[in-house]
């Protein structure tokens, strides 16, 4: 089944093979900074992004990434949102302090989707959805804005990227309701009754 996946840059546009995403146009270099409290997805992202060929480090909170952007001096830095007793929007001001040019990608669930605009007020480079592997990472460390229309002008609600992000993760457990609450960490019965509705509209 084909994978559902849109994009959302600091302008508005639908874009193929990922996910909701803000890009401000940055430099690439090959050193990356994975910042998650989960480490087993750390460990799996940073083995991807090494086969890659490029150098990794993890931090699983917010003093070890302060003193990993300090030693390690990386230019990318992938962010989640939601870590154990912290928040992302917190660390990423504190990140920036130490390097304001830094590439940050900030990740998290379908929950915190609204804190997107937030991150990106406070200097995220761009804003993915989970689950997201190493190629959407990489994507969008890289990606450039595509349109002219303005977040102001033609903003996306909540509810309706919510729904896409129900949608894309359906897809990609090929309509298996059970793997997909699982995978959005949501009861069964919940993400039935919002399959139950009609399609959000913008």
């Amino acid at each position: 089944m084909a994978r559902l996946r849109f994009i959302i840059t600091r302008k508005v546009v639908p874009w193929p093979n990922s996910v909701c995403r803000w890009n401000f146009g940055v430099s690439l270099n090959n050193r990356v900074l994975v910042i998650d409290d989960d480490p087993v997805f750390t460990q799996v992202l940073a083995r991807s992004l090494r086969k890659r060929g490029l150098e990794v480090e993890q931090s699983h909170n917010s003093r070890q990434a302060l003193q990993l952007v300090r030693d390690f001096q990386p230019d990318r830095v992938t962010l989640d949102l939601k870590m154990i007793n912290e928040s992302g929007l917190q660390l990423l001001p504190e990140l920036l302090k130490l390097n304001p040019a830094l590439n940050i990608v900030v990740l998290t669930g379908y929950s915190s989707i609204a804190t997107a605009v937030q991150a990106m007020k406070l200097g995220a480079s761009n804003y993915l959805c989970k689950p997201a592997n190493a190629e959407d990472i990489l994507a969008a460390f890289s990606a450039q804005a595509a349109a002219d229309i303005d977040v102001a002008d033609n903003p996306v609600s909540v509810n309706r990227l919510e729904w896409e992000h129900i949608q894309k993760v359906l897809a990609e457990n090929d309509g298996n309701v059970s793997a997909t609450a699982r995978a959005l960490g949501m009861h069964r019965r919940t993400l039935q009754r919002k399959l139950s509705k009609r399609p959000v509209q913008r």
